[in-house]
């Protein structure tokens, strides 16, 4: 074996040596209930996944285009690129948590969050690089079950335990599908590598089927109507940090894969016009029905929960374009997303750590109690509605 080939994932080993030193540091340090201090400062993560960041950018991080254990594992800049914005992200997430993390049930938890989060983004990560499906797949679930735990955090809360439920209920019948889906289409072409799986489908009722179970598989996992039902009471149960980081880093992630497999397998499918047309009335139906259901809402992380489906036929719309423009165009989105949404979450966090309001009718008069906090919000929520002249239009 070639163990040179593993250089090709630094990404992956740097993010994992990362998780090492934060779990030797959770291990052999204890929480100051005094101070309110948890097992160690929010600015070990952040300093450590910023320099992980950093890493990925020098020139002996930066070659071109490759691939590594026969196809299994890819590389490209663009993927680099995507998962610095991921990296990104999850920085901000982590400074939006402090002052979650610093209530007295939380400091003992204060380390399983980080690595929880770090785990995800793990997952992500092979998820993006994977060019083949059985990579594809233990990405996505080594993203998906952190993810759980992260949903039921605070498992006190009746709310945020039935969240936890609830997501790891539909994420169990959504990996069902997927994995379905990929056992028709290797029982149809002999082979789960994307580039060959590619050439080798065509018209037969297996290939039909095992298309239609994974696009559906992954229609749960971005948020796709009608796969949505789920979407609503996680985000409201969830801690709103977390809810936060799942409505942004998972999302984009899920996005950017679909746009590989889509493209690298599906797309020289003698069935690319039918499922091409299908899902542009998926990506109609999520945009318009998400948009009338976040009118009726009162409480303010369920109007995000419907903002983010709807935001998701966005991204898909993108996903469809199929070319290098359009994944150039998916992760500009994906970086202005993020942007405006995780700054409309930590405006949220912030008021419910201080006063524990979240409904919509308690931020009126916030322009006179917090006028920065308001003027923040009133950004977001201009950029996430696409009104010109912010970076959302």
């Amino acid at each position: 074996m070639d163990y040179s080939q593993f250089l090709y994932m630094h990404e992956e080993l740097s993010l994992l040596a990362v998780i090492l030193i934060l779990f030797v540091a959770d291990l052999f340090m204890c929480p100051d209930k005094k101070s309110g201090k948890g097992v160690y400062n929010t600015c070990l993560p952040v300093v450590l996944l910023a320099a992980h960041t950093a890493l990925n950018f020098l020139p002996s991080c930066t070659a071109e285009a490759t691939e590594a254990f026969g196809g299994m594992y890819q590389y490209t800049p663009m993927m680099t690129i995507l998962k610095s914005v991921l990296n990104v992200g999850t920085l901000v997430v982590f400074l939006m948590a402090h002052k979650w993390l610093s209530r007295e049930e939380n400091l003992v938890k204060q380390g399983e969050f980080y690595m929880l989060v770090l785990f995800t983004l793990l997952g992500m990560y092979f998820m993006i690089s994977s060019g083949h499906f059985l990579m594809f797949f233990i990405g996505l679930e080594l993203a998906s079950v952190p993810m759980t735990a992260l949903v039921a955090y605070d498992k006190k809360r009746f709310e945020s335990a039935e969240a936890g439920a609830k997501f790891i209920l539909l994420a169990l019948f959504s990996s069902a599908l997927l994995l379905y889906g990929i056992s028709l289409i290797y029982g149809a072409t002999g082979t789960l590598y994307f580039s060959e799986v590619g050439v080798l489908l065509d018209g037969s009722l297996f290939t039909i089927f095992g298309m239609l179970l994974f696009i559906t598989g992954m229609g749960f996992k971005i948020s796709l109507v009608p796969f949505h039902l789920w979407t609503a009471d996680t985000y409201e149960g969830a801690p709103t940090v977390v809810t936060g980081y799942l409505s942004v880093i998972s999302k984009g992630a899920a996005a950017f894969v679909l746009l590989t497999i889509l493209v690298k397998v599906f797309s020289a499918s003698t069935l690319f016009e039918s499922w091409n047309t299908a899902m542009f009335w998926v990506i109609v139906a999520s945009i318009t029905i998400a948009n009338l259901f976040a009118i009726r809402q009162n409480n303010l992380k369920r109007f995000m929960a419907f903002s983010a489906i709807s935001q998701a036929g966005y991204l898909v719309l993108a996903v469809m374009d199929g070319t290098a423009q359009g994944m150039t165009a998916l992760v500009f989105y994906l970086l202005v997303y993020m942007v405006s949404n995780l700054g409309a979450f930590a405006v949220m966090t912030s008021i419910e750590e201080n006063s524990g309001k979240i409904n919509i009718s308690d931020y009126d008069g916030l322009y006179q109690t917090n006028p920065k906090l308001a003027f923040l919000m009133t950004l977001c929520l201009f950029s996430l509605a696409g009104i010109p002249p912010f970076a959302g239009f």
